[in-house]
């Protein structure tokens, strides 16, 4: 094989090997954002004494909500405590950082302060927030403040109640409202920190409003 073909075949082979890791890749490999475009969703698990055990985020454009990468903290020793959903706590190929409370956090402000990312999304977002205050520099916005009103989200079906501000009286969680959205009654969350949150973002995709329309879910 002459020198030319083995470095085409070279090219070739990295290529495809990086293709295949970029789905499981955590967002700390990508350098830098621009200041504005780009948002947060967090997702949390508490264990049995109701304090956060993981965390996950969803990193995303602000403008096309696509998927940008995916960062997953465990903390210890939190997680040894357990929960009840701790079997699925390393569900799946994404696996977590596991570090201290103070040390994840201190991660992540870092990871948001440097590439000027100053919005954060969550579903059902005053029980992240409550739960993570070393947080609460940042805007919180709470996607179900959009998702469960029918002047929002026209997927709502018409004969369900609803109350005069337009929020459905009842089932409203991430599960009904991903069934609404996609049609698919089977879809079942992880209750995966990470998954969830990727979940969650998939939701602010599927309801295709501006960013700006979540300022009435600031908390």
């Amino acid at each position: 094989m002459n020198s030319s073909l083995e470095f085409l075949n070279l090219i070739k082979n990295q290529s495809g090997n990086k293709e295949k890791a970029k789905e499981n890749r955590l967002v700390e490999e990508v350098k830098s954002y621009d200041f504005g475009t780009v948002i947060a969703v967090i997702d949390t698990e508490t264990n049995w004494n109701d304090e956060v055990m993981s965390l996950g985020v969803a990193i995303a454009d602000a403008s096309t909500y696509k998927l940008l990468g995916k960062r997953y903290y465990v903390f210890d020793p939190e997680c040894r405590v357990g929960g009840i959903y701790s079997n699925v706590m390393y569900y799946g190929e994404i696996k977590g950082k596991s570090m201290t409370r103070s040390d994840a956090l201190a991660d992540l402000k870092a990871f948001l302060n440097k590439n000027g990312i100053d919005k954060i999304f969550a579903y059902n977002a005053k029980f992240d927030y409550n739960h993570l205050p070393e947080l609460q520099e940042f805007d919180w916005y709470d996607i179900m403040r959009i998702a469960a009103y029918k002047q929002f989200n026209t997927s709502i079906p018409a004969e369900l109640p609803c109350c005069k501000t337009g929020r459905l009286k009842t089932g409203y969680g991430v599960e009904p409202i991903m069934h609404f959205l996609t049609g698919n009654n089977k879809y079942r969350e992880v209750h995966n920190a990470v998954y969830d949150a990727v979940d969650e973002l998939k939701i602010i995709e599927l309801l295709g409003h501006p960013i700006e329309t979540y300022e009435c879910g600031l908390i």
